[in-house]
């Protein structure tokens, strides 16, 4: 299990989102990602995509403006990756 960030600070949705996604796919099932954005929207919008696709969504918190996402890579990064 490795530990990676992603600096999506300044972008709007659905960057941050996408850019998640496309992160993703270079991470081993059970590493862990931990997403920075200042578009609050993340809150809703990641732990979502987590559910949706099978990662699980650790924890979410904002501090001075900056909201961190922490989810772990679900057993199916692997089937997202490209062909």
């Amino acid at each position: 299990m490795a530990h990676h960030t992603l600096d999506a600070r300044y972008l709007l949705c659905p960057l941050p989102v996408l850019r998640t996604q496309a992160k993703i796919r270079d991470l081993a099932p059970g590493d862990v990602l931990e997403v920075q954005c200042t578009d609050h929207g993340v809150l809703a919008d990641i732990p979502a995509w987590c559910r949706i696709n099978g990662h699980r969504h650790i924890d979410s918190f904002e501090r001075d403006g900056v909201v961190t996402i922490i989810l772990e890579v679900g057993g199916d990064a692997g089937d997202q990756r490209p062909a």
